[in-house]
């Protein structure tokens, strides 16, 4: 297990970066790396760990190759879960085992417990997994997942914006926003939208 590929996932500011040893047909298995580290923490123990694994590296966004975040932009905790989402669905894994280190352990805890469903193993080294107070679970991980669902859904869907007449848009905005007078939403469409040729 000594030779590695590198691979690379495209994301929509970039790129997040990985690297794997093994065969793709065996189990998959999902490295995440510790604060302010990259894949390459995983360098030393997968040599050591049993054959018959895929196993998978990637760095989290900001990390080793993968792509930055856009300038301004934070780095939280659900980001990286979305991360770890968007690796597996490029990889097309729909179960398989996560393994992290530090804040991999927190981030995979995360992930486990947003989408238990995908993962048939978790193991944490150095690290305690994910913590929530019990009458916060429920309401959180509602909202939690439908975020990350929703935005993988609004980025899969083709970037054309839609052309309305000018009745149409006011109409669609006056729906979206019912305390909206008929004037106010004239007022707010006049900057809120773009005239082109096509409406």
């Amino acid at each position: 297990l000594g030779m590695f590929s590198e691979l690379k996932f495209l994301v929509p500011w970039g790129h997040v970066a990985a690297k794997a040893w093994g065969h793709s047909e065996g189990h998959p298995v999902l490295c995440l790396h510790g604060w302010l580290d990259n894949a390459n923490t995983f360098d030393k123990l997968i040599p050591l760990l049993p054959r018959g694994c895929y196993y998978v590296a990637m760095d989290f966004s900001g990390h080793g190759l993968s792509s930055h975040r856009p300038a301004g932009c934070p780095y939280h905790f659900l980001d990286y879960v979305t991360d770890v989402r968007r690796v597996a669905e490029a990889l097309q894994w729909r179960r398989f085992t996560l393994m992290g280190h530090s804040m991999g352990g927190a981030v995979a805890g995360m992930f486990c417990f947003l989408y238990p469903e995908m993962v048939n193993k978790l193991i944490l080294l150095e690290s305690l997994g994910f913590l929530l107070a019990p009458e916060d679970t429920e309401a959180w991980l509602k909202s939690k997942r439908r975020v990350i669902d929703r935005l993988l859904s609004l980025e899969a869907k083709p970037q054309t914006p839609k052309a309305r007449s000018p009745e149409a848009a006011l109409q669609r905005l006056l729906e979206a926003n019912s305390h909206l007078t008929v004037e106010g939403g004239a007022i707010l469409l006049k900057r809120g939208a773009t005239e082109t040729p096509a409406g």
